[in-house]
Formats: structure tokens, sequence, C-alpha cells
């Protein structure tokens, strides 16, 4: 994440003299509006197309419309996002806005001395959200090709009529031959066992 002291930023905000209190805080601060949004509708193509550190969206209260342009944002181009509701909502409406993707929500308004911490706050919470995410991810992928590895071996030493020691031998053996990761080895050799279903050898 770029350094939090000079920030582009894109706004949403369908009221202008609330949108200009909300500049004045974010220009005070160092920060630049790359794009204002009256409402949420482009806010999806807006973000790819100007790239901003942080989005900003400043309304009465996270619609249906701006819930679902927050979730497709979010899956699509991550961002963190402060939302600043105006008026009080009911804890469903902030479980709501936080799973799409709202990284801070101030439910007492915009308070432009409070900026700054507030989007410190939100890009902290994003990155330690995305960080956890990353390892949540990394540890599904090594998982699943570990399933694929044991799954070869299992299928070697059935049809070679191997122990397991010798079928990862040969898997690893295969790899560095082709220059190609263990999974992909095992992967192929899973394809091409399944097809021809090789008869079982059997140790003699």
């Amino acid at each position: 994440m770029k350094d939090s002291r000079s920030l582009d930023v894109l706004i949403v905000d369908d009221e202008p003299t609330r949108a200009d209190a909300l500049f004045e805080a974010l220009n005070a601060l160092g920060h630049k509006v790359v794009c204002h949004l009256s409402d949420s509708s482009g806010l999806c193509d807006q973000v790819s197309e100007r790239s901003p550190d942080i989005v900003i969206i400043d309304m009465d209260s996270p619609n249906r419309d701006t819930l679902e342009s927050m979730a497709a944002m979010s899956q699509s181009n991550p961002r963190p996002i402060v939302f600043f509701a105006e008026k009080a909502n009911d804890r469903d409406s902030i479980s709501a806005a936080i799973n799409a993707g709202v990284s801070a929500y101030i439910a007492d308004g915009l308070q432009t001395d409070r900026v700054k911490a507030i989007m410190d706050t939100a890009i902290a919470q994003f990155d330690a959200f995305h960080s956890l995410r990353t390892e949540l991810e990394k540890a599904k992928i090594q998982l699943s090709e570990r399933k694929v590895v044991e799954k070869a071996k299992g299928m070697l030493m059935k049809h070679q009529g191997c122990d397991e020691e010798q079928a990862y031998k040969t898997l690893r053996k295969l790899a560095m031959d082709r220059s190609q990761k263990l999974v992909e080895v095992a992967q192929s050799v899973i394809d091409i066992l399944e097809l021809t279903g090789l008869p079982k050898t059997g140790k003699r």
C-alpha cells in the first residue's frame, strides 16, 4: 500500500456540500481525489480505471445497490473502503457493509477532524485481512497439491507394485527430468493411469 500521507482517493457522495468538506479535509492531508461519484453505479469501472488507493463512501446508509457495487469491487479489484453513514443503522446493515468489503464503518457521519485516523485504520484493517486471506489461500493450495501427490503415489504403488518411498522417488525423478513441479508430474501420472487403466503389477 502507498504511503498513507499521500493517497489517491475515490469518493462516492451525492451531496455536494458534504463532498466539498471531504475534498478540503483530504487536500489538507496531502491526498488527491482522483474521482468523485454521486452514486455507486460506476464504482467498479472507475476503480479499475483510476486505481485509487482507498475508496470513501458517504451516504445515509448502505442501500442494496451500494452493497452490491462494493462487493463486486472487493471481489475484482479490492481496495480499502471507508463508509460514513449519516443515519444510525442497525447491526444487520453494518454487518452487510463489512461483508461487502468495508474496512472502516463510521456510523455517526463524516467528521473531517477524524478523517486521517479513520483512513489509517481502514488501510491497516484491509492489509491485515488480505494478508490473512493470502495465507489461507496458500494453505489451501498446498493441501490440494499434497492430495494430488498422495493420490499419484498411491496409484504408482498399486500399478507398479512398489512401496511409498519408491513411488515418491519415481515422481521426484520425473519432476527433475522434465523440469516440472512435483504436483504437475503427479497430476500427469494420475491422468495417464486413469486413462490407460493399467493393471496392477503386484510385488513378486
